[in-house]
């Protein structure tokens, strides 16, 4: 190994290092409440050392929200690859799109926060890590609308649906959907007797469906 890559893989690990020490506050005490200075001071390094690696606090959060949105892009993968079907696959990524929720609700809610933010266009030319996540939201979105072009396709979808805003409309959903579960859930559950939150995405999803499937 040269020296020039063995620089470049210490540069990466101590990246990797400060991001997981700004997830163990971030994640404890909520980005608005956590300094840089706190990051610093979880990974064992001082505070200008940091601003080498990150140029402040909001480049560092997109960073987390860029390996959210990695783990998520893997479990739509494996999701859609299970399935031949159109329908099927779109089903398979709603599926797993609460399975996320559930087993990283962390990241879940980083994403959530950051789609809250209105988006700059050129904003994502400031910050590498909000650009990369601009990318990783766009592979995210593609394998959506593959989805759905292999529904018109095959069969099992309406043949005039558009790709692009059947995923858009479908994402803004889910995340309308995931919000209502987590401010209400439990008061639907307890006091209205709605069911659980598996239910009420199941049927959210079930009704997204109706809409989309073609009949014979």
């Amino acid at each position: 190994m040269g020296i020039a890559e063995r620089r470049e893989r210490e540069k990466e690990q101590r990246q990797k290092e400060i991001i997981d020490a700004a997830e163990r506050i971030f994640f404890a005490e909520g980005v608005e409440n956590s300094t840089m200075g706190e990051v610093a001071a979880a990974a064992e390094l001082s505070k200008g050392t940091l601003y080498l690696y990150f140029e402040n606090k909001n480049d560092l959060y997109h960073a987390i929200v860029l390996r959210g949105l990695n783990i998520m892009f893997d479990m739509f993968e494996k999701a859609v690859a299970k399935e031949e079907k159109g329908i099927e696959k779109l089903s398979a990524l709603g599926q797993a799109y609460f399975e996320f929720h559930r087993q990283f609700p962390n990241y879940a809610n980083a994403i959530l926060h950051h789609e809250g933010h209105k988006l700059e266009i050129d904003s994502k030319e400031k910050s590498p890590y909000m650009g990369q996540c601009f990318e990783a939201g766009n592979r995210i979105f593609e394998l959506m609308q593959e989805a759905v072009k292999i529904g018109i396709r095959d069969g099992s979808m309406h043949p005039d649906l558009n790709p692009l805003l059947v995923s858009m409309v479908m994402w803004g959903h889910s995340n309308g959907i995931m919000q209502l579960i987590e401010s209400k859930g439990e008061v639907f559950s307890k006091m209205l007797g709605i069911g659980n939150a598996e239910d009420i995405m199941d049927y959210s999803f079930r009704l997204m469906r109706c809409y989309l499937e073609k009949r014979s």
